[in-house]
């Protein structure tokens, strides 16, 4: 198929959803109200607003700082996995205000309060209290996703300064949070540009009196720095959609290289005064985007438009964005605002062209699931996960294990194209994927376990569950948890199940059979009463899944690896019994001296 040019994606669907609700508007009235405070929190209908208003900077506080882990986890798991990537950084003035706020009880509970009775959270803020805004959502996000909620949070900031460095960008994009932002930026406001200056880092206030130099020497060694811009020469970064709003509407764009530059056209048609009184203006300009778009029939095109309706559309979001035909930087702008619609298959394409490959690759998945079945009818009793892992040299083993990594092949193509934004917004939530991939894990998984032992990794990189499992199974976990849970999905099983429903289930056998092992040489009672507790957790685990039948059948085949550690651990308890029958505490993983 020949290569075709996308929509505005994400950042139209953004735009089109602040235009046409409430949502700007009400935004922007918080943050009038949360003038008179840092933050203020207030429920419209079943849609919940934090607001932060503007602070002032501490001199010291300029510097880039790391991310704090516990609070933003998921942003830090993503990097982790790539070494390369630089760390987490955020602008260490904004942090600790925001962190001096989180840690106050009456955030925490007005927090709690609208996060209980919300359908919705919108985190709103402006100026410097838009930085805070994006760290509360930043953190909001991260908490949800940790207990795998569904409430829908927006972030929606005015004027903002830049927050944090290109790899917080970058993990951004990859937890798929950037449209979740969105930055409203006037045509001339400075303060969202001020800190692509080095120079201007550590500057504290931008006040309408400022002498007219001081203004005009900011707003060059902005421009300056703005045309140089490089990935190397700059510490910060955008992430998210930013909304560019002029008297003659707005444009919303989401990619970063676009966004820079629109930055630097845009205010090269600024002056020293507006520049700064801009900043000031934001109330204007949202009363005048949802005007125009609630009159948007009567809305008249400035000269005559392209045939082309691509071209049309490009002259128009140009006329939005305040840039006259005739004005110098109106050229370089159309070439930007092209450059924004990425060339290549839309998201959408992209999914359709990833159903057509899941169906090519279903014949893989399906010798795999014969093989499981053969193994369970197998005479030697061993199992679907011992047969693979004791497997010799046959045609068949080759091509179970072949199979087994051409689907790995194909789930991690689709976990790089969802992180690279190449695939819908909702796609993780689609019932069709989420099931896919969930049988993919529940089949799949116990080969990646079996070889993993079977080539002695665990020797090396620790045992599986730590050290060893894949970052697509991680990610179909959180799939899976946030679907919404079936009423038949919660019945009782009546036989095994097709497929054993822990899919890490052989990996703990595993660290329990190296358990038992230690316990037969261990003479430290303190480890020894630690090993015991391990052990009789997992038996009683184990004991569940078996009793509610959320195993599959190769689990209690007479010569499984479970099997065979239920028998040698029920020797070795009778065999302390029998041994010291004057400390039956040793049973319960307690040793008396």
């Amino acid at each position: 198929m020949e290569t075709e040019v996308s929509a505005f994606e994400s950042s139209e669907m953004v735009s089109c959803l602040l235009a046409s609700t409430p949502l700007l508007t009400e935004s922007w009235r918080l943050c009038d109200l949360a003038s008179a405070s840092s933050f203020v929190a207030e429920l419209v209908g079943s849609t919940g607003y934090a607001a932060f208003f503007a602070a002032q900077l501490e001199e010291s506080c300029a510097h880039l700082e790391p991310l704090p882990r516990g609070l933003f986890f998921p942003l830090h798991h993503q990097t982790d996995q790539d070494e390369a990537e630089e760390p987490l950084m955020v602008h260490s003035g904004f942090l600790r205000l925001f962190l001096s706020i989180y840690s106050t009880p009456t955030f925490q509970n007005q927090m709690l309060s609208i996060m209980q009775k919300s359908k919705c959270v919108v985190i709103t803020g402006y100026s410097t209290g838009a930085t805070l805004a994006s760290l509360c959502a930043l953190w909001l996000l991260s908490y949800l996703q940790s207990i795998s909620s569904t409430l829908s949070v927006l972030c929606i900031t005015f004027g903002s300064p830049l927050l944090a460095n290109r790899s917080l960008s970058r993990a951004i994009l990859r937890q798929r949070w950037a449209g979740n932002f969105c930055h409203v930026v006037s045509k001339h406001d400075i303060v969202p540009r001020l800190l692509f200056a080095p120079q201007l880092h550590s500057f504290r206030s931008l006040a309408a009196d400022l002498p007219n130099q001081t203004k005009a020497e900011i707003l060059h060694i902005v421009l300056a720095s703005l045309d140089q811009h490089s990935e190397t020469s700059c510490c910060f970064w955008p992430f998210g959609n930013y909304l560019f709003c002029s008297e003659d509407g707005g444009i919303c764009i989401e990619n970063v290289t676009c966004v820079i530059k629109m930055m630097h056209l845009l205010l090269s048609t600024s002056s020293p005064t507006s520049c700064i009184q801009d900043h000031l203006n934001y109330g204007y300009y949202i009363g005048k985007l949802s005007f125009q778009f609630l009159s948007k029939r009567s809305f008249q095109p400035a000269g005559v438009l392209p045939d082309s309706s691509y071209d049309a559309g490009v002259a128009l979001a140009l006329q939005s964005s305040g840039i006259a035909c005739q004005e110098p930087v109106a050229r370089p702008a159309e070439d930007c605002l092209k450059l924004a619609r990425p060339m290549g298959r839309t998201p959408n394409l992209n999914c359709a062209n990833l159903a057509i490959k899941l169906s090519e690759i279903t014949p893989y998945r399906a010798e795999i699931e014969w093989y499981k079945a053969s193994c369970d009818l197998s005479d030697d009793q061993m199992g679907y996960y011992d047969s693979f892992k004791q497997r010799g040299a046959s045609k068949r083993d080759y091509k179970v294990n072949m199979n087994r990594h051409k689907l790995a092949q194909f789930w991690d193509c689709v976990i790089r194209m969802l992180e690279n934004n190449q695939l819908p917004h909702d796609f993780q939530m689609r019932a069709k994927w989420v099931n896919a991939a969930q049988f993919y894990k529940l089949l799949v998984e116990p080969l990646d376990i079996a070889e993993y032992y079977r080539t002695g990794m665990h020797r090396t990189k620790g045992h599986y569950i730590g050290n060893g499992r894949e970052k697509r199974y991680r990610i179909f976990d959180r799939w899976w948890k946030t679907r919404g849970v079936q009423e038949e999905e919660q019945n009782r099983r009546s036989k095994y199940a097709s497929l054993t429903q822990d899919t890490c289930f052989w990996a703990s056998v595993e660290e329990a059979r190296e358990w038992l092992d230690r316990v037969r040489s261990e003479n430290d009672p303190t480890n020894l009463a630690l090993l015991w507790e391990s052990i009789e957790r997992f038996e009683r685990y184990g004991r569940e899944l078996v009793e509610r039948k959320e195993v599959s059948k190769d689990v209690v085949a007479r010569n499984s690896s479970y099997c065979v550690w239920v028998k040698d651990y029920n020797e070795l308890k009778s065999q302390v019994a029998r041994f010291c029958p004057r400390f039956p505490s040793l049973m319960n993983g307690e040793v008396v001296p």
